[in-house]
Parts: structure tokens; C-alpha cells; sequence
């Protein structure tokens, strides 16, 4: 985490030097058990937590295309989804996750936690109306790819033809109503997982692991 995002530390009596040593130059409160468990919003908190300031990405510092994938979450409200969504995001080579307006909030505890820190490596637009993408230079470099269980291609049958030049938008919805019809509207192509057992779909973060890494695995000259 950039140090410059902190803005100020808790920590409880008796925390191992080695942590203290590395907040030292910042801002640092001692609490106690009690309230250390209030500001973590957790039953077992690991003694130290941080405020740190909120930094709202642009449309052209995610959608830089050169391959890169690029991830938008259409209506996705659950933040354990959410946060594993933007780890996932992180650890596969994505320049960026976009939230629609009706989209959890990132800085969510939850969300924050199951990131597992990839909320602060990874660009991050909250409240993205559709029209933001209308006629956008930025979004023009993205082919924007709906994951549906009802998609008319194959995944891996498609990636196959997409040039390692070409940057993808990876649209995921929410699970109860899926992706909206705004967004399949917008999409150049709707694609599908093949699902070879008796599941009769996936959860959406683990749909997003797949699409994200079967794309890295294309930009990478790794897919077939």
C-alpha cells in the first residue's frame, strides 16, 4: 500500500515491535481491545488498522488497452464477491475494475478484506454510468465481453481468435438477476463458460477468475 494513502494508524497495547517499527513515521493512535474491535468491525482483529484516503480512478487510467484486461461490475452488491473480484484482478494482470452505481462500495469492510490488499494496487472507478461510456475514446481501445450462462460463444473458442493486441472489458453481474439489459445491450459479444458436470452455474467470482485468466493466458501466448 502506498504509504501516502494512510492517513492514520490504531493499534493495541502489546503489538510486536516489528509492526510498530514499520507505521513509525506515521500518524499512530493506541486503542484499546474494545475499541480496536469496533474500528475493525471484526471479532479477532490482528491489533492494527489503518484510514486510509479514497482515491476514485478515471475511465482512462483503467480502460488503457495494449491488452491489458479491463473488468466491470454491473450491479455486483456482494462485497465478498466484489473484494475477491479485485484480487483476482490484481493477481491476473487487470488494469482496472469499474463499479456501476449500483455496485457495492469498494471501501466496504468486507469488500477491503476479501481484496486481501488488491484494493490498493488496482485502479478503481465507482458509480459508472453506461452514457460514460457512449462515444469514449477510452472505452473505443476495449471490446466489451458480457460472461452470461445464455452467452452465444464458447470462451475459449472466442479467445482463440482475439488478437494478443486486443484489450477486453469483462462485464459480471450480479447473481440473483445476472447482467442487465443495459449492459448486454452495450456488449460487442456475450460469451459463455462451458460447464462440464452437473453445476448448473458459478458463482460470479469464481466466473470472473476463469474469464480473467483464460484472457491472461491468451495475452500471455499460453491459451492452446
Amino acid at each position: 500500500m502506498a504509504t501516502t494513502l494512510v492517513q492514520e494508524v490504531f493499534i493495541t497495547e502489546g503489538l510486536d515491535s516489528e509492526l510498530i517499527e514499520l507505521v513509525a513515521h506515521l500518524p499512530v493512535t493506541v486503542v484499546s481491545q474494545s475499541v480496536m474491535e469496533a474500528i475493525a468491525e471484526t471479532n479477532s482483529p490482528q491489533g492494527i488498522v489503518a484510514t486510509c484516503r479514497w482515491e476514485n480512478a478515471t475511465l482512462e487510467q483503467i480502460l488503457v488497452g495494449g491488452g491489458a484486461p479491463a473488468i466491470l461490475l454491473d450491479g455486483v452488491s456482494d462485497p465478498g464477491n466484489a473484494g475477491t473480484i479485485i484480487r483476482t484482478a490484481d493477481a491476473a494482470g487487470a488494469s482496472g475494475v469499474l463499479l456501476t452505481s449500483g455496485s457495492v462500495d469498494p471501501t466496504n469492510g468486507k469488500c477491503v478484506r476479501s481484496s486481501a490488499g488488491s484494493i490498493f494496487h488496482v485502479p478503481i472507478a465507482t458509480d459508472l454510468q453506461y452514457s460514460d461510456l457512449t462515444g469514449s475514446t477510452d472505452a473505443s481501445r476495449m471490446v466489451f465481453a458480457v460472461a452470461t450462462g445464455d452467452g452465444a460463444l464458447d470462451i475459449f473458442d472466442w479467445l482463440s481468435s482475439v488478437p494478443k493486441t486486443q484489450s477486453i472489458c469483462w462485464i459480471f453481474g450480479a447473481e440473483a438477476p445476472g447482467v442487465s439489459a443495459e449492459a448486454r445491450s452495450m456488449a460487442d459479444v456475450q460469451v459463455r463458460i462451458p460447464l462440464y458436470g452437473r453445476a448448473e452455474s458459478l458463482n460470479v467470482a469464481a466466473a470472473a477468475a476463469v474469464c480473467l485468466y483464460a484472457d491472461a493466458a491468451r495475452l500471455h501466448g499460453k491459451l492452446g
